[in-house]
């Protein structure tokens, strides 16, 4: 598609009408847009925001710098045409300008008088000048210069920047089937995306599943080994045998606080300490543990233990 550029033209205006006209003329004949603010009277501050946003707008800032320094702005000091050019490389504008040769100027004051030359801010115009000459630029002694700096820069610009430009609409393809395609892909891609939770959900949970799994074979096994008392030890509460699972739950309060080999412990604490804990020890269910500053030790439970009881408290409140 071909892009028609949209190109600012700043100028002094009474001084530069045939130099403007053949600027516009030469824009034109590239098939670009020419724009510019010379109808609107410099001074007006709105108009000042009117002529930023128009320069914002623009793809391309032409300057052509003639004999005149142009209307000052009070606030600042500088011309409107200054401020103009000041505000394009604020913004990083595209720009080129054409300054006329001093040749050119003295026909120019011959032709015209005094009128086309500044009277009142001639230092200004000198180190505006001097600012223009360090970007690029050109000098101009007619109007067929202008049109040829035109024809120059405009191409050179168009290749060196992607700048947005215009087109027309008989050139803008039909989209429809692109965004379609668009919505398609983007629906597609949401369902991946929920579809990618719902796993890293799903995986989350397999750990625990595994661990759950781990817990109820530990517990099995503590069903499947008998743990036989002496006779001396019968009692109503306890018989001749119970599994290492029902040993477990009846000790959980005792490990808990621990089961200790101090001097003065009665038959059954002793039995418990010499032959039933040893035997969760060997599962990790429980750890035998010197306690500081005492002579004696204690069984209490681990890591693993807390974990495996805390499991049964919970299996027993789903089973209800």
């Amino acid at each position: 598609m071909k892009k028609r550029l949209q190109v600012f033209v700043s100028s002094t205006y009474l001084d530069l009408i045939e130099e403007r006209q053949a600027a516009v003329s030469a824009i034109l004949k590239a098939g670009h847009i020419p724009a510019g603010m010379e109808l609107f009277t410099a001074g007006d501050q709105s108009q000042w925001n009117i002529i930023k946003r128009w320069i914002d707008e623009s793809d391309v800032y032409m300057l052509i710098l003639g004999g005149r320094y142009g209307s000052v702005e009070s606030n600042s000091g500088l011309s409107y045409t200054e401020l103009e050019y000041n505000y394009a490389l604020e913004t990083n504008k595209p720009l080129f300008a054409v300054v006329i040769n001093d040749s050119a100027l003295d026909l120019k004051i011959q032709k015209n008088g005094s009128e086309v030359i500044e009277k009142d801010h001639p230092v200004e115009l000198k180190e505006f000048k001097k600012k223009i000459l360090t970007n690029m630029s050109s000098f101009f002694d007619d109007e067929k210069d202008i049109r040829l700096c035109v024809l120059e820069s405009l191409p050179e610009i168009a290749i060196s920047r992607n700048l947005d430009g215009w087109i027309s609409g008989s050139e803008v393809p039909d989209t429809k089937s692109l965004v379609d395609e668009i919505t398609r892909v983007t629906k597609e891609n949401n369902d991946l995306n929920n579809e990618i939770i719902r796993l890293q959900e799903k995986i989350k949970k397999i750990p625990t599943l595994r661990n759950n799994k781990s817990l109820d074979e530990d517990i099995n096994v503590l069903k499947s080994i008998i743990v036989k008392f002496p006779e001396r030890l019968h009692t109503n509460k306890i018989g001749e045998e119970i599994t290492l699972f029902e040993a477990l739950l009846w000790l959980k309060s005792n490990l808990v606080t621990g089961i200790t080999n101090k001097n003065g412990i009665d038959d059954l604490t002793s039995y418990v300490y010499g032959h039933i804990c040893p035997r969760l020890q060997i599962h990790d269910l429980v750890v035998n543990e010197k306690v500081a500053s005492v002579k004696y030790r204690r069984f209490s439970l681990t890591k693993q233990g807390q974990k495996l009881l805390a499991y049964i408290e919970k299996k027993k409140l789903i089973d209800k």
